[in-house]
């Protein structure tokens, strides 16, 4: 063998031993490090790296470090990040199918919650979103969620009457206290304890664990169970990431998906259990409500509205409220 075959022969050997880089993907969550959120997409992160071999080397961000929700969104629509877990509460801006799941009273309860996001129906919430750069591969829980107040324990409608209430802002929201008798107000989370503590508000509305880790239980401590609302999230991967996927490394992410989703699922369950504990035990007076008919009721005007304005989504609500 020549001199110059040799060193051709080394060159392509030298060339077939590089290895194949590592695709680093970037992961939005808004959540701390110990949230069942944040621990479920640590283990999705770890499952992918591991089956793809190090093709895809997932990174979460926790602490909305990377952004608030409103930017995370755009830039895993843009591809500046691969995957997100979002709540689908602030997705209708942009995908207006989503604020079917903000209708208050849409879900049974969170077990038919997890059945109808889990099957063909979730699929068609997957598929508008990925027209818009997002691909949900499973759905998180975020609970159900109540309303609590500082004056009084609320068993029917009458109750709400004339209290002030912090909600999300969205106009469904805004409109389900309304049809109450309450007044609602829009804010940022982060002002709801020194407002409650001040009047500013009367109350406002979340799950257990919320309610448990801003402390507003300490303020607030009529909790009423009225499982007004149940909003899934979403893992989601931008369609860039998701595109440039093979076919074996796109079974490998969404299986990974379905399994952090089983796993979020369990740890939820789990937290909302430890945080009823901890806040009754702090002194809140938890009720539920009797007669849960009385609220849903006064829903009609909220989805007559909606029904208005969005005829195209009339099929999907009758579809969800009939399943199983």
């Amino acid at each position: 063998m020549t001199l110059t075959r040799i060193a051709m022969s080394g060159a392509i050997a030298a060339l077939t031993a590089v290895p194949t880089l590592a695709e680093g993907w970037r992961g939005w969550n808004i959540h701390p490090e110990d949230y069942p959120n944040s621990i479920a997409l640590e283990s999705f992160a770890k499952e992918v790296a591991e089956k793809t071999e190090g093709r895809i080397e997932p990174q979460v961000y926790h602490n909305a470090v990377l952004g608030d929700q409103p930017d995370a969104i755009e830039q895993v629509r843009n591809g500046g990040l691969d995957f997100a877990n979002f709540n689908m509460g602030p997705m209708g801006q942009i995908v207006p199918a989503t604020n079917v799941l903000s209708l208050p009273f849409i879900f049974r309860d969170v077990d038919q919650m997890h059945v109808v996001m889990d099957g063909e129906i979730g699929q068609r919430f997957s598929d508008a979103l990925s027209e818009e750069g997002l691909v949900a591969l499973s759905w998180f829980d975020s609970g159900s969620r109540s309303f609590y107040n500082t004056k009084q324990a609320i068993e029917t409608p009458d109750d709400v009457k004339g209290m002030k209430f912090r909600v999300m802002n969205n106009d469904l929201y805004v409109q389900m206290v309304d049809m109450l008798g309450g007044n609602a107000t829009p804010m940022a989370y982060g002002e709801v304890y020194q407002s409650l503590k001040t009047g500013v508000i009367d109350g406002a509305e979340n799950n257990y664990p919320s309610y448990d880790s801003s402390n507003h239980f300490e303020v607030a401590k009529y909790y009423s169970i009225t499982n007004h609302l149940i909003i899934p999230e979403c893992l989601c991967v931008s369609t860039a990431a998701w595109d440039g996927l093979s076919d074996e490394d796109k079974a490998i992410v969404k299986e990974a998906a379905v399994n952090a989703a089983k796993e979020q699922r369990a740890l939820w369950a789990d937290r909302e259990m430890k945080s009823r504990e901890k806040v009754e035990a702090a002194g809140a007076m938890i009720n539920e409500v009797k007669d849960p008919a009385a609220f849903q009721d006064a829903m009609g005007p909220v989805y007559e509205g909606f029904i208005k304005a969005n005829p195209d989504l009339e099929s999907l609500i009758e579809d969800i409220q009939s399943s199983n």
